[in-house]
């Protein structure tokens, strides 16, 4: 059984299973930074690197605090058309516009070129094995040329300007497709018509991208985390740990040598399914952590989850019980992604 046939999921954009005329745009976090202090100013707010990435190249990375805990995860992509394309959280969508804004202007205050302008663009995901095969139909771009985590503007479905990225939040190979608002139900109506193509919501990108082992901000991870803690270490750029110069940097990077009191882990059991804020214990059933985000696996027929817990614990195979609805039962520490992504990387 396929695990995704090809959905068109929502990103700043809600999509509901009614007539299109009824589908409705919600507040989308796309930013466009320019001026030829763009990557400075990045860099001043986020812990990847920015300057190594490559015409048309995107990163997953994580804006930070000083006392290294996460403001929210974003993609941040080096266009060819000379600007950063930033996509951070909705739901951070205010405090995370204040942050740049507020940087943006202490550069133009030192004198330096930098401005911001916020897309009036919805994004439209498109998911799954097929995700590819389905919509290189309505481009002329030649999709197999678009490995993961690139993007390309092209016209799709008659409609121009679209930037289509190879990326998505499913651990499937797909594309999530930033289009000018007002063409945004035209252009997923016109995905629909496909029979391969189904309407996926919240609920189903969520199983997805647990199974993949994908944070969600404000469950997962927060202001109260850090990317060591959080098991996303890899979003730290080699140059930005030797020079330390990203917010929380003197937290951060001890952290990856030295012991961190908690992980991020994997956890799998069978019966109930763990849920978030369900305690974790030791196996003399001493609470020692709680999980985060949890659900039935799909694919695997068994539950998933992933939750904190001190750094002794969080060796895989680690067996722990969790409580749900006032009953301990078994689970073990899984290494993550529980189910094998599926990114296409041209290899």
């Amino acid at each position: 059984m396929q695990r995704v046939v090809s959905v068109v999921a929502h990103l700043g954009f809600r999509l509901q299973a009614l007539p299109p005329a009824l589908c409705r745009p919600l507040s989308c976090a796309q930013t466009k930074i320019f001026g030829s202090d763009r990557v400075k100013l990045m860099e001043s707010l986020v812990v990847g690197d920015i300057a190594e990435l490559r015409p048309n190249q995107g990163t997953l990375s994580l804006f930070t605090n000083e006392a290294g805990g996460i403001l929210d995860d974003l993609i941040v992509t080096n266009t060819s058309e000379g600007h950063l394309y930033v996509v951070s959280n909705a739901g951070c969508w205010e405090k995370d516009l204040a942050l740049m804004q507020d940087k943006v202007r202490e550069l133009q205050n030192q004198g330096r070129d930098v401005g911001l302008e916020v897309l009036d663009n919805a994004l439209l995901a498109l998911q799954g094995p097929t995700a590819a095969q389905v919509l290189q139909a309505s481009v002329a771009d030649d999709l197999k040329k678009l490995p993961f985590m690139t993007s390309a503007v092209m016209e799709v479905f008659g409609v121009s300007g679209c930037r289509v990225t190879r990326c998505g939040y499913t651990g499937e190979d797909g594309v999530e497709i930033s289009v000018p608002a007002a063409e945004a139900v035209h252009l997923a109506t016109a995905l629909l018509k496909n029979p391969e193509v189904k309407l996926a919501g919240l609920a189903a990108r969520d199983s997805l991208r647990l199974e993949a082992g994908l944070c969600l901000y404000g469950n997962d991870i927060d202001e109260h985390t850090t990317p060591v803690e959080g098991s996303l270490s890899w979003t730290l750029g080699k140059r930005r740990r030797a020079a330390m110069d990203f917010p929380g940097a003197k937290v951060i990077v001890p952290q990856l040598k030295g012991k961190v009191q908690r992980r991020r882990v994997g956890l799998m059991c069978e019966g109930a399914p763990m849920r978030a804020h369900s305690p974790i214990l030791n196996m003399e059933g001493t609470k020692i952590g709680t999980v985060t985000s949890g659900c039935p696996s799909p694919s695997l027929k068994k539950n998933v989850a992933m939750g904190y817990v001190p750094c002794e614990y969080s060796r895989p195979g680690t067996m722990l019980l969790v409580e749900v609805r006032r009953k301990q039962q078994m689970a073990v520490v899984s290494k993550m992604p529980f189910v094998p992504t599926n990114y296409y990387t041209l290899k």
